[in-house]
């Protein structure tokens, strides 16, 4: 009796202690461990005033460098090509980090080109997402590592991280020989192949950078690398002298828990505060917070024109459009324009203020990004930069679906009631 009574004490003392651990690992991993942002920025300066540059460049570095060319590239079948004929070109390094790398043809492709390389004795680093890259096959991993590449995982499940395991690395990267750099929202799936013209193929935009700024391309890329390995890449082969390669003044911004998460989405609301005369954002996932919220409300009730593009039901997280609409009502009330992307889903994160002010990349506008993600998004004060992505949302806006306030406010009470629920989620998202 006395043993079956110790046995039955073992088992409740072991069955608290490990629910007590996954209570810590729940806590660890969702509770936010800094301050937030909780007051409105006031509006000292304008987009193209000098003091907006001077405050990217030192309130939230690194400092904006001149002479670079950044191609705007549209879809898989301008992106994949670009970025395939890159890695086949390198001499001394390939550094490349992702998001999302699934299985298809696409992700063979790219084991293929970059193995290839390997081989022919180029340093190739490649830093996936742990959960990102779960439906990639093992044997690509394994095909990778067996050619020379030295391939890693951000966040891998272990004992010493699993108070990190909600920090993924969303930064999409590629920087060849040092020189080549591009970023953007475009992942390493067949989802992304095509022109965006039915759902199949999904909607998106990167870019192919050239100059100065490569430079810090690359240290982004090398901060997490760091963090995953351990170890330090150097020397010429992956900072070379770089000269000027065009007329665009940029900067590679990048954020990470570890290091202020608050930083990107300060930067997204100084841009806001600053803006004159036009927001244009386009974002497949707009979850913003209050703060966000009241500074877009405020610009448009000085009278900037701001639009923004987000998915349509054909969208690959559900949850996140039913949160994303519940908070409308207030924005289009201030005058702020919606529409729905509506051929496919919509994958693309950009802003563009007053035509000077651009900034693209991996970063969504959501919680999760601004808090949780690494991040890192391409910085481009020009206003033929800017021109060049308006266009590219005008395009986008004419393929997208007005929703005015009526439309929102007589929306079906199932969807309001969702909608609620989704918003519960909000700091996750």
């Amino acid at each position: 009796m006395l043993k079956g009574t110790m046995a039955s004490y073992l088992a409740v003392a072991l069955a608290t202690t490990v629910l007590t651990l996954l209570g810590v690992l729940v806590y660890q991993n969702l509770a936010s461990r800094e301050k937030k942002i909780e007051q409105q920025l006031p509006k000292l300066y304008e987009t193209d005033d000098a003091e907006f540059r001077r405050a990217l460049g030192a309130l939230l570095g690194p400092q904006i460098v001149e002479g670079n060319q950044v191609e705007t590239l549209l879809n898989g079948d301008e992106i994949f090509p670009a970025m395939l004929a890159a890695i086949r070109s390198a001499r001394t390094t390939i550094t490349f980090e992702t998001y999302i790398y699934w299985s298809g043809s696409i992700g063979r492709e790219f084991v293929e080109v970059l193995t290839e390389r390997a081989r022919a004795g180029v340093k190739v680093h490649v830093l996936l997402d742990w959960v990102g890259s779960m439906k990639m096959d093992a044997a690509l991993v394994e095909a990778m590592k067996a050619g020379g590449v030295d391939c890693q995982r951000f966040h891998e499940p272990r004992f010493a991280n699993w108070g990190q395991l909600n920090n993924r690395t969303h930064r999409k990267l590629l920087v060849v020989d040092g020189r080549l750099g591009f970023t953007g929202g475009v992942g390493i799936a067949d989802q992304w192949r095509g022109r965006a013209r039915d759902k199949t193929e999904w909607r998106d935009t990167h870019y192919r950078v050239q100059g100065p700024v490569v430079a810090q391309m690359q240290s982004v890329f090398l901060d997490n690398w760091m963090r995953a390995t351990g170890k330090v890449l150097h020397g010429e082969d992956y900072f070379p002298a770089l000269k000027a390669a065009g007329p665009y003044a940029a900067q590679m911004f990048s954020s990470s828990p570890s290091g202020g998460s608050e930083s990107m989405q300060l930067m997204y609301l100084l841009a806001i505060t600053a803006a004159r005369r036009s927001i244009d954002l386009a974002n497949s996932y707009f979850v913003p917070d209050g703060l966000t919220i009241r500074t877009l409300i405020d610009a448009a009730r000085r009278g900037v024109k701001i639009r923004v593009v987000t998915p349509s039901e054909r969208i690959d997280s559900e949850v996140v459009r039913l949160a994303s609409r519940s908070d409308w009502g207030p924005m289009l009330e201030a005058g702020i324009e919606f529409a729905e992307y509506q051929p496919t889903m919509f994958h693309v994160k950009g802003i563009v203020v007053d035509g000077v002010f651009s900034s693209v990349g991996s970063t969504n506008f959501d919680n999760r990004s601004f808090r949780l993600n690494d991040e890192a998004n391409l910085n481009v004060l020009s206003p033929d930069f800017g021109r060049i992505q308006q266009q590219v949302f005008e395009a986008d806006w004419a393929k997208a679906r007005r929703i005015t306030l009526d439309d929102w406010r007589h929306r079906p009470w199932t969807e309001k009631l969702l909608e609620r629920v989704a918003k519960t989620l909000h700091t996750q998202l």
